[in-house]
């Protein structure tokens, strides 16, 4: 008798741990990047769960990303790993997803691969705006999809020249 419960315990605890593991699988698969609006020295911009300013690639095409590489180190894009989440003032509609060079899912705005810049340390800093680096300029991503231009970036003091990357 002592055997049969020890076994059913044994069977019970290796179920437990499965169902656990399974459910954590499920769980962290599922969690989306989020992207909100919130108002920087430029406006309405999207920005991303942690509060920092996402950016568009103006030599990005048809919905495809063109940065990797150097590129992606300092404009690191926002990953999906799971279905994305609109916060508060973004349209769901305009939320996808594109495939990048190393098999990760981007994710995407009114299709502008979303990026972030590793130059803006603290939340509403916009110190990549009009940037022209790795072949092209980057913009702020306004609300309703587009690229914000030509504002005065009073916030952080950047001049949006070449920073020689």
């Amino acid at each position: 008798m002592k055997r049969l419960l020890l076994s059913v315990g044994a069977i019970v605890v290796a179920l437990s741990i499965v169902v656990g593991a399974a459910s954590a699988t499920r769980t962290s698969s599922s969690i989306g990047a989020k992207v909100s609006v919130a108002q920087t020295g430029l406006g309405r911009v999207l920005i991303d769960g942690r509060g920092h300013t996402l950016y568009l690639f103006a030599k990005d095409t048809r919905g495809k990303t063109t940065c990797a590489g150097a590129c992606a180190a300092y404009w690191p894009p926002l990953i999906a790993t799971g279905k994305s989440l609109a916060g508060s003032g973004v349209k769901s509609t305009l939320l996808g997803t594109t495939r990048r060079p190393d098999g990760r899912l981007q994710v995407t705005y009114n299709h502008h691969p979303l990026y972030a810049f590793a130059k803006d340390a603290k939340n509403g800093q916009t110190n990549g705006e009009e940037l022209k680096t790795f072949g092209g300029e980057w913009y702020a991503v306004s609300a309703a999809g587009i690229k914000v231009k030509n504002a005065p970036n009073t916030t952080t003091g950047a001049t949006g020249s070449d920073s020689g990357y």
